[in-house]
């Protein structure tokens, strides 16, 4: 069976053509070759900017590029068509769709409403920094290019919590509603963080849920998508997704795995909301903070702690691991980005462990022309490995605050599998280290150049190997990576 791995389809800026389902329909193929079993797809419904918008500014959930709203048809990415063909194509090429839903909040309204509300504090949502007055919010969609179909639901006031802009004083701030309250089972960043952006949906209120089930349920039996990624769960109430998940998967008939997007770097309040049984995987945001960290550390960080707090440490079989992502690129609100030099030992961590469900960043395979930012060099090479030798025990060897490595032992499934791994944020050195029986004798080749001397692995199944200076070193059987050099040419 071969290893589960995530490509997140998409980067913040991609151009505005429309072109980005056609493109997945046409590289399905292409990217099951390289190893990708699972692709998570941008948010695929009509946003407020409309053709600008990269789905988080979200509009109307059943607008998939089908009507003329915001200015056009389609949506950044393309139509509903395009969308719905591109889902089938890479499902046929043996490649899982994630489909990226948001549900914590509504931008963009078509009318204004009157409603009195409470200035709270950016930094303390729980304090009043105001009298309640009348403020013109934009609360009211009412869907007129839609014009009601598949479903007739209009959204008003009553149905958010809160907004960040009153209309008629021109003035933001964070205000919430007469008679409602901040969802509660949120993260207590800033008091309370249930408001994020725009509209802030009220997950305690029944018509809300009611119909965030059925646009749910219709949007399954529309896409037919594999596994969901949900977007900004710190900041929505924990038992809405409990339930709304459970719904899901009851009406799809199966398992439906799902990963949210929790961003803390204290992997104490990620599996504090594990434990609360909201029913998915997390992105291990603490795991990205720590790689981000060793980047800038000039050699002084020290890697025997690189797995410390971690989610992967934790919770391994709840972990999605990641390098980067659309929102730590740069210019974003949460720009984290790691450095070049470090980015082929991070994926070389996290895609040959065997730990945690990896998930490529769009950017760092593509590259990301917006800032001239050129594909990290070698992650082809490491997502072959993972498709191809990361099998078997794994022996970690976290002992050394400048060299730390792995072992995996390989298996009978997996011909010439097996390897081992080691990365240095400084000077480099050698380690010894046991990589099992099924490799003696075997002469192993670093998979990833940097270090131009091979090495064997001894009688008792031990291999002392390099790291090369603030780098990776991927030691493969040479029989491995001839296949490797093959394929590739």
């Amino acid at each position: 069976m071969q290893n589960q791995t995530m490509l997140q389809g998409f980067e913040w800026y991609l151009p505005e053509n429309g072109c980005l389902w056609s493109r997945w329909e046409k590289q399905a193929p292409n990217i099951a070759a390289l190893g990708i079993t699972d692709i998570w797809l941008p948010p695929a419904y009509k946003g407020a900017n409309g053709a600008a918008d990269v789905g988080y500014g979200v509009y109307d959930l059943f607008d998939l590029g089908e009507f003329d709203q915001k200015g056009t048809v389609r949506t950044k990415y393309g139509t509903r068509e395009r969308y719905l063909a591109a889902v089938r194509t890479l499902q046929q090429a043996g490649v899982r769709v994630w489909a990226d839903i948001v549900m914590n909040h509504k931008m963009g309204a078509d009318e204004l409403e009157h409603v009195r509300a409470t200035p709270d504090a950016s930094d303390n949502r729980e304090k009043a920094v105001g009298d309640e007055r009348e403020i013109a919010a934009w609360t009211k969609f009412t869907f007129p290019g839609r014009a009601g179909k598949y479903s007739g639901f209009q959204w008003n006031w009553t149905h958010f919590n809160g907004t960040d802009w009153d209309d008629g004083a021109k003035t933001g701030g964070i205000y919430l509603f007469e008679g409602k309250r901040w969802d509660e089972q949120v993260d207590p960043e800033h008091g309370n963080f249930d408001y994020l952006m725009g509209a802030d949906l009220a997950l305690t209120n029944h018509d809300v849920v009611e119909e965030l089930k059925r646009w749910g349920c219709w949007y399954l039996d529309t896409v037919h998508p594999d596994g969901l990624r949900l977007d900004a769960v710190k900041h929505m109430q924990r038992d809405f997704y409990t339930d709304w998940l459970g719904e899901m998967r009851r009406h799809a008939g199966r398992e439906l795995p799902a990963v949210g997007e929790y961003w803390s770097p204290e992997v104490e309040r990620l599996l504090g909301y594990l434990e609360g049984g909201a029913g998915m995987r997390l992105f291990d945001v603490p795991l990205h903070f720590h790689l981000f960290d060793i980047s800038g550390a000039n050699g002084n960080y020290d890697l025997s702690k690189l797995l410390d707090g971690t989610l992967v440490q934790a919770a391994p079989d709840q972990a999605v691991t990641f390098v980067d992502n659309h929102d730590t690129q740069p210019g974003q609100a949460l720009q984290t980005f790691i450095q070049p030099w470090f980015k082929a030992p991070a994926y070389a961590l996290i895609l040959l462990r065997g730990q945690g469900l990896p998930c490529v960043f769009y950017g760092d395979l593509y590259g990301v022309p917006h800032d001239g930012i050129a594909p990290v060099a070698g992650l082809k090479r490491l997502l072959w490995v993972r498709a191809n030798l990361a099998y078997g025990e794994l022996h970690d060897y976290f002992d050394d605050a400048n060299v730390v490595g792995f072992t995996r032992e390989g298996d009978a499934e997996h011909p010439d599998s097996g390897l081992a791994m080691l990365l240095s944020d400084s000077t480099g050195g050698e380690k010894r280290m046991y990589v099992g029986s099924r490799l003696v004798g075997k002469t192993l080749v670093d998979a990833l150049g940097k270090c131009t001397t091979p090495v064997t692995v001894d009688g008792e199944g031990n291999v002392t190997a390099s790291a090369p200076a603030g780098g990776a070193a991927v030691w493969v059987t040479r029989e491995a990576f001839d296949r490797m050099f093959m394929e590739e040419s």
